[in-house]
């Protein structure tokens, strides 16, 4: 394996013909059977009407999990709105689980107050109730954390449905020129948010720790070069902009530090950036091979990251003060772009086999792989903060588009939008 290995991988990601992208819409497409009944009934209003209809976010926001099966408006017996106007009898006819109900009012259209309560129907008692006052341009949001807060209620995990994904978009010019651009969206893909427009390629944006910072890559100013963009004020900086190869920047559990892939003595090797005094260390010293792409481990102080050094790209483990890296992947030719659940109990990659390229996890402790998806076109994988979904890219009908499978492979989900193309995701952590 030679370094045109990288230029391959980054050619094909420059060149690819995408389209524009507007919001993304997002389609269930398998692993819902065992899904558990919920009622969500629509939330009473008073004064104002609101700008959002916060049940119906909830309502899709659960249903998208794969996790829960809404009962159809249609099928509600009643439109209770607190507890005291709700028959439980009633509603267990409907085998329903949980039973959610709610309330929204303003008296002058500008603030909102919501509540909402959920209910365990056979119990009949109250797991989860809660009152809010926000601006209306915070309804959606609040209904994202409602949402969160349900989903944690009856199943134990962290509910994801109020972190945000980013990914980039290239719209494709008659004149055959391409216009990219780094977006950012809700969870559920509303709300798309254009954080940079570029005539030159974006790549590789990665989250920091805190939600508020993001790393990229831009060729804007001709050159690979690493930047690092506050999401609030849009201020943003240039890091790493060194002769050659300024790539895959990925952030540190504690934010200080960035991992990246730089070539400024000549080979592809693995640095570690210092934010706050720009002190730059050498974690990678292999002439005759190309590393890259590396991911921290949550603990801080070791990473993995891609590497042909063996002939094939394989994912191996270094620590953060270099050394002897240790090989952890061995099943097939082909294993690349790792990304580490929160947890740390998973790996995700992109694994080769008969030529086509799939998103797989390995156990960790076990070293046991599993093969997620079927499409054989599958790249750039994501965990969700709570390790329990995976975001990726892939091709459908010769189209770009992003998707979405459960660390178990029984959930799988498609984000995109007729005659839309999009890339390189990263899904964003829990915001406090």
């Amino acid at each position: 394996m030679t370094k045109q290995w990288l230029t391959a991988i980054w050619l094909l990601t420059i060149l690819l013909p995408w389209q524009v992208k507007a919001e993304l819409v997002i389609e269930i497409t398998g692993g819902t059977e065992a899904a558990l009944p919920i009622a969500v009934v629509p939330f009473g209003s008073e004064g104002y009407a609101a700008p959002e209809d916060i049940s119906a976010v909830i309502l899709n926001d659960l249903a998208r999990s794969g996790r829960f099966a809404p009962l159809p408006t249609r099928d509600l017996i009643s439109d209770p709105h607190e507890k005291a106007e709700i028959n439980f009898k009633d509603w267990r006819l409907l085998r329903s689980e949980g039973l959610l109900v709610g309330k929204i009012s303003s008296i002058d259209g500008e603030t909102y107050q919501v509540q909402f309560q959920l209910f365990d129907v056979y119990k009949a008692q109250q797991l989860v109730g809660k009152r809010y006052q926000v601006p209306a341009s915070g309804l959606r949001r609040l209904a994202h954390q409602i949402a969160d807060q349900v989903y944690q209620a009856l199943t134990g995990e962290i509910g994801v449905f109020s972190t945000r994904l980013a990914f980039v978009t290239v719209i494709k010019n008659a004149d055959g020129s391409q216009h990219f651009a780094l977006q950012v969206s809700d969870s559920d893909g509303a709300n798309p948010r254009t954080v940079l427009q570029s005539k030159q390629p974006i790549l590789s944006p990665s989250w920091a720790p805190d939600g508020e910072r993001i790393s990229y890559v831009s060729f804007e100013n001709g050159k690979a070069e690493v930047f690092v963009q506050e999401m609030r004020s849009g201020r943003r900086d240039s890091v790493a902009a060194f002769k050659g190869i300024n790539s895959a920047p990925t952030w540190s559990p504690d934010g200080k530090k960035l991992a990246l892939t730089l070539s400024k003595s000549g080979n592809p090797e693995i640095y570690i950036l210092e934010l706050a005094t720009g002190d730059l260390s050498r974690v990678t010293h292999n002439s005759q091979a190309i590393d890259t792409e590396a991911v921290w481990l949550p603990n801080g102080h070791e990473l993995v990251f891609t590497s042909d050094r063996g002939g094939r790209p394989q994912i191996y483990k270094v620590s953060e003060n270099g050394g002897r890296a240790s090989r952890v992947t061995f099943e097939g030719s082909y294993n690349a772009s790792p990304d580490i659940s929160a947890d740390g109990r998973y790996m995700t990659m992109v694994h080769a086999k008969n030529g086509k390229y799939y998103i797989a996890v390995q156990d960790l402790k076990s070293g046991t792989v599993q093969i997620l998806t079927e499409s054989g076109r599958d790249e750039s994988p994501s965990f969700a903060p709570n390790s329990r979904m995976i975001l990726y890219a892939t091709e459908q009908n010769g189209k770009g588009e992003l998707a979405a499978v459960s660390v178990d492979g029984r959930i799988h989900q498609r984000l995109g939008e007729s005659g839309s193309d999009v890339r390189e995701p990263a899904w964003s952590p829990i915001r406090k």
